[in-house]
């Protein structure tokens, strides 16, 4: 059995919530016919090139809204897992070293990989799974990616991924072209979306304009239609909180095909003037 994780990451500074992190993830025995349905509706609508968020317009929303109930079909029938993290501005670290600053983005991205998926409750077979991660490119130097990756494949060493049979290997560990990879890219729109409403992208207007533009509302439709795809999955679905264990027990963090994760450092302190008036 094998897992692969597609990872990607978007808007370090926003206005309220920021490092916004993703992935989805999918059983490589499920992988052909997911790339399948995919290109299915990618044909149909005649997307040849990257599918982005930034490259919603009116005239491209339909098309968009296609690909997003396919996105969301696939999380419907347990062929994909999505998983979100974002921080809030409001909740300001303390205590950290001035190594953990310059590492802020791979220590968060390590932290979203160990924890959002769950992967020490998906396997009680007692045999191996091995788990494929794929990260959009990663804007570093090399020794900091190649440390990185080693982060990763260390995961295995920890008890409950050791309990879970939860394998890494080096090779394993790599790093991609969203260009050529339709997950990501789909990956994108939902990471895209939530960033541009939980930061109020939706309210802008351009410099003397009374009105919004047609493509800020386009934006805020594709939302709407993805919250709403995101409430069949999980009733009652705040975009700005992480989503709880909804009665179950922790195996829910790898059961949910959809979750959010909001990071909130262990010692923190809160400036309210941060939060959304």
């Amino acid at each position: 059995m094998e897992y692969r994780i597609y990872c990607d990451e978007s808007v370090k500074d926003g206005k309220f919530f920021s490092n916004f992190y993703g992935g989805v993830l999918v059983r490589s025995r499920d992988l052909r016919r997911v790339e399948k349905v995919i290109d299915a509706v990618c044909a149909e609508h005649h997307f040849n090139n990257e599918i982005k968020w930034q490259k919603v317009t009116a005239n491209y929303l339909n098309k968009y809204i296609a690909l997003m109930d396919t996105f969301f079909d696939l999380m419907d029938a347990g062929l994909l897992k999505v998983r979100i993290m974002f921080t809030q501005n409001a909740n300001r670290p303390l205590n950290l070293s001035d190594e953990q600053l310059q590492n802020e983005y791979f220590i968060l991205y390590y932290h979203f990989f160990q924890h959002a998926f769950g992967l020490p409750y998906s396997n009680d077979s007692g045999r191996p799974v091995y788990v494929r991660a794929y990260f959009d490119y990663l804007p570093d130097t090399l020794p900091k990616r190649q440390a990185f990756k080693e982060y990763i494949k260390g995961l295995q060493t920890k008890p409950e991924f050791r309990l879970a049979h939860i394998k890494f290997r080096r090779d394993d560990i790599t790093e991609v072209d969203s260009k050529t990879h339709r997950l990501l890219q789909l990956l994108d729109v939902v990471l895209g979306s939530m960033a541009f409403r939980l930061n109020d992208k939706h309210l802008e207007k351009p410099d003397g304009a009374r009105y919004r533009g047609k493509r800020t509302i386009a934006k805020e439709k594709l939302y709407k239609h993805i919250n709403g795809r995101i409430q069949r999955l999980l009733p009652a679905f705040n975009c700005g909180c992480s989503t709880g264990l909804r009665g179950g027990g922790l195996e829910n963090r790898w059961l949910h095909a959809y979750r959010h994760w909001l990071f909130v450092p262990n010692a923190k302190e809160v400036d309210t003037t941060k939060y959304k008036k």
